[in-house]
C-alpha cells in the first residue's frame, strides 16, 4: 500500500503542493498524513507522523516530497528513515530521489548518517562550550544549596526522632530526606553543631492539516 506524509511548518504555508505531488506519485488522498507544526518537534512527537508509523505495515511504501519533511534535523531524519526501513517499509522521497532499496539510495542515506554523526558532535561541542562559558560567568548548575539554618534544624529533628526510638528511615522521611542524605548531614554537622562553611548541595493554516480523512484501522 502506498502511504504519504507531508509537513508544513507555519500557518502561512499550504500543504496542497506536497499533497498534489504525493497524489501524482500514486498515493490515494485519504492515505496521506499531514502535520502542520514547527519542525522543532521530533518525528515521533508529531501526531500524524505517529499515526502513519502505527498504520504502516511490512511491505508498504511511504512517500514524501523531500527527505527533510521527515525530521527536524539531520539526526532526526536518519533515525526516522532507519525506523521505517527496519520494519520492512519502503521509503521514497520524490524530489530528492532517495530510495533505500537502490544502491544509490543507500549511498545517500550513508552520507546522511555520516553528516548526522558530525552534527551530533557539533551540538555536543556547542553545549560543552556554553556550559563552560556560563560557569565562567558564575552561573550555578543543579539545585540551589539549602540554607545552613534549615539543614541544622532538620538534623536536630532527626536526632530527636531517633532518640525517641524512630528508625533512621522514619527520621529521614519526616524531613523529606533520603537515609543517605540524612547520614551525610549528620556527619557534616557533627555532634556539637554545624561545621564551618556553607552547605554544599549534591550535583547530581492549511485545509489539509487537522482535517484529514484518516484511514480505517488495519487488522
Amino acid at each position: 500500500m502506498k502511504l504519504g506524509y507531508a509537513r508544513i511548518s507555519t500557518g502561512d504555508q499550504n500543504a496542497a503542493m506536497q499533497v498534489e505531488a504525493l497524489i501524482a506519485a500514486g498515493v490515494a488522498e485519504d492515505k496521506i498524513f499531514v502535520d502542520e507544526m514547527s519542525g522543532a518537534k521530533s518525528a515521533r512527537e508529531r501526531p500524524q507522523m505517529a499515526k502513519l508509523l502505527e498504520y504502516a505495515r511490512d511491505g508498504d511504501e511511504i512517500y514524501c516530497c523531500r527527505i527533510d519533511r521527515l525530521g527536524r534535523s539531520l539526526v532526526d531524519v536518519v533515525n526516522t528513515v532507519n525506523d521505517i526501513i527496519s520494519r520492512g517499509i519502503r521509503l521514497n522521497s520524490i524530489m530528492d530521489g532517495v530510495d533505500p532499496s537502490t544502491p544509490h539510495g543507500r549511498l545517500q542515506l550513508g552520507l546522511f548518517a555520516t553528516l548526522a554523526e558530525y552534527e551530533r558532535e557539533l551540538i555536543n561541542e556547542r553545549v560543552r562550550a556554553g556550559v563552560m562559558a556560563a560557569k565562567a560567568r558564575g552561573v550555578q548548575f543543579g539545585k540551589p544549596a539549602p540554607k545552613a539554618e534549615t539543614v541544622e534544624t532538620k538534623v536536630r529533628l532527626c536526632r530527636q526522632l531517633m532518640a525517641e526510638g524512630k528508625s533512621s528511615v522514619e527520621a529521614a522521611e519526616a524531613v523529606n530526606w533520603s537515609k543517605a542524605t540524612m547520614y551525610r548531614y549528620l556527619k557534616q554537622f557533627g555532634a556539637e553543631g554545624p561545621v564551618a562553611g556553607p552547605v554544599k548541595a549534591r550535583r547530581g493554516a492549511s485545509k489539509y492539516a487537522g482535517q484529514r480523512h484518516e484511514p480505517a484501522p488495519r487488522s
